[in-house]
């Protein structure tokens, strides 16, 4: 029986993913150990469930059949033992989390380390990049990100909070330049963008209850927010910056706050996760301390 469940959970899992080896890597098993699975499976069923060529993996007309049965009866049985983990008071084991990296490093890193003092049997495991993983693929059980989400019907969110954006620029500069008073002065200013690829962030501002969106085209460009908040410190430009990032020079007066009273919403913080029935503890253990702490740490609800 166990070897017929572990056929099933792989060729699900192949399904899915329309690959052997996806498959492979998210059960922790071997390319040749998932293909003999599913061929087990199938001289049992006396059917082939797949058309395989170098290139694609489609299931076949009976595949997708069986599929739709043993992908509802996988999810009654994941249900059912993911049921006694909600009971449990205390998370138990390991929890795989991806978060960007100067936010992952400054707001969320604090949380979870107390997290991870205040409950001995969580083990939490983070990787810390900008790239936007695929919770599937690289066996992620929860992923911070920030920004509009993309509409991705196998994944679930929840909003964390926002970061509280701030425009800014050293003394030295706005003593050079002089210091802008409406949204119209940017344009006169050196500027300091955040550029991923071809792409620049536009800078968010909120005037008389009208948001804008003003995109920026200074001559030193970076996709580092750290080295930006270094750049404006040394007097290069108008910066606009996560207030998280830059409080240490805001209150030394490194940096000096402009247009404060057309601060914009800033950028949605969201968790995450692969869609279940039911959420294991650990995972929603670590989301409602985020929900809990993370705005107080980024600066804004």
């Amino acid at each position: 029986m166990n070897d017929q469940l572990n056929g099933i959970a792989a060729f699900v899992a192949a399904a899915k993913a329309a690959s052997f080896a996806v498959a492979a890597k998210q059960m922790g098993l071997s390319r040749s150990a998932v293909g003999k699975a599913i061929a087990r499976l199938e001289k049992r069923l006396g059917v082939q469930l797949f058309h395989r060529t170098t290139r694609s993996l489609h299931l076949t007309h009976e595949g997708a059949l069986f599929y739709e049965r043993c992908s509802g009866a996988l999810a009654e049985i994941n249900a059912a033992e993911q049921s006694f983990d909600v009971a449990q008071h205390d998370p138990v084991g390991r929890i795989r989390i991806s978060v960007p990296v100067l936010l992952g490093r400054h707001c969320i890193a604090p949380i979870l380390v107390k997290l991870a003092k205040a409950h001995a049997q969580l083990e939490i495991d983070v990787a810390f990049t900008d790239r936007p993983v695929d919770l599937f693929e690289d066996g992620f059980d929860l992923a911070i990100r920030t920004g509009a989400l993309a509409n991705e019907f196998d994944l679930k969110a929840r909003r964390l909070g926002s970061q509280d954006m701030v425009l800014c620029a050293s003394p030295s500069y706005l003593l050079m330049r002089g210091t802008p008073f409406k949204l119209d002065d940017i344009a006169s200013h050196d500027t300091l963008p955040y550029c991923r690829g071809n792409s620049i962030l536009a800078w968010r501002f909120t005037d008389r209850g009208r948001q804008y969106d003003i995109k920026t085209t200074g001559r030193i460009r970076f996709d580092d927010l750290a080295s930006i908040a270094d750049a404006a410190t040394e007097g290069c430009g108008l910066a606009w910056l996560p207030s998280w990032l830059i409080t240490n020079q805001l209150q030394t007066g490194q940096l000096v706050e402009v247009l404060q009273d057309l601060r914009g919403p800033g950028f949605d913080i969201y968790a995450v996760w692969p869609l279940a029935r039911y959420l294991p503890m650990r995972v929603r253990v670590v989301i409602d301390e985020l929900v809990a702490r993370l705005p107080f740490m980024s600066g804004h609800k």
